[in-house]
């Protein structure tokens, strides 16, 4: 295995931490009895669900964002995203007094779509079937001469990501099994640099939907491996192939990635709902599917402190109504 340096390490997590103090919520930890009884083993919650923009993407889009030049800065930001990092850029964009620009799936959930305008970012629609969002906003940026700020294909983003994951080991102390959802990989390659390092011989556990495995596929290919858009719940994790950046990180640090079907995942936000009264979207439900299903067990054998992010809540009344009502 290569000892090369990774692109992102624990004092840019740090370092991170320090700019987004004040900014950036410091969300709660939780933990539930009946979890831990279900489960057999002591589990602790991070709540990105309750973040700004009710997502971990605001760490990761502010840290990025304010350490533009001035003048990139003012010119304005462009990104893509599938809502949450829309958001994300969307607030830090305002925060910081300059404009955004997000490329957005033309079948992205309403409330996520009406989330980034809210924040006052102008929004450019696209088929995500067919559509490359990577190339429109590559052209976007270069056409107005504003910054492009990734979902995750950057060591700034990647970094600020990873504070979710600093604050819950100050808060929880020492772990043995660390459970985090993946997308692009950015929230697991940060919260893996800072969580190896402070706690070694913990075992970072990804978690994927079923239908959209393609950094399991490329963690046991050794290579990134693209795979047909997803078609899941799960639409904050339908990601067609992992980033450079973030495969890089993950593959070396990453125990492994366990997978969880649409229906776990409704499960997940049901039980969060029910016993934790707190509202999850589906990908930010995967993780706890994991823990509920026992899907990291084979990853993390014998782990017996758990910690697992819940990294975001963005869906609407009727979208999650319609979903938890679902036979469980």
């Amino acid at each position: 295995m290569t000892t090369a340096a990774l692109p992102v390490t624990a004092d840019d997590v740090r370092d991170a931490a320090a700019r987004l103090d004040g900014v950036a919520h410091r969300t709660p930890v939780v933990r539930s009895r009946t979890l831990d009884d279900l489960v057999r083993r002591r589990v602790v919650l991070k709540c990105e669900n309750l973040q700004r923009v009710g997502a971990f993407k605001f760490r990761g889009a502010y840290n990025a964002a304010s350490r533009l030049p001035v003048d990139q800065l003012s010119a304005g930001i462009v990104t893509y995203s599938s809502g949450n990092h829309g958001q994300a850029v969307a607030l830090a964009s305002r925060e910081l007094g300059t404009r955004a620009v997000v490329v957005m799936p033309a079948d992205v959930p309403r409330s996520k779509a009406d989330a980034v305008a809210g924040y006052g970012a102008e929004i450019v629609t696209y088929d995500r079937y067919s559509g490359d969002r990577v190339a429109i906003g590559e052209r976007l940026a270069d056409e107005r001469g504003m910054a492009l700020v990734p979902p995750y294909e950057h060591p700034h983003v990647i970094a600020g990501q990873g504070t979710a994951a600093l604050e819950l080991l100050e808060d929880a102390g020492g772990l043995d099994a660390l459970v985090v959802p993946v997308g692009g990989g950015g929230l697991i390659a940060g919260c893996a640099t800072i969580a190896t390092a402070l706690c070694p011989g913990i075992r970072v556990v990804g978690v994927e939907p079923e239908a959209g495995d393609d950094t399991k596929r490329s963690l046991e290919a050794g290579e990134r491996i693209r795979i047909d858009v997803p078609r899941t719940i799960a639409d904050g994790q339908a990601a067609e192939i992992p980033g450079e950046l973030t495969f890089e990180i993950n593959r070396r640090l990453v125990a492994g990635i366990a997978l969880v079907s649409d229906a776990e995942i409704v499960d997940a936000m049901r039980f969060a709902f029910d016993r934790l009264k707190m509202v999850v979207e589906p990908s930010g439900a995967t993780g706890l599917a994991a823990v509920l299903t026992g899907r990291i067990d084979e990853i993390a054998p014998g782990a017996e402190r758990v910690g697992v992010v819940l990294s975001g809540g963005n869906v609407d009344a009727r979208r999650f109504a319609a979903l938890v009502s679902q036979a469980g």
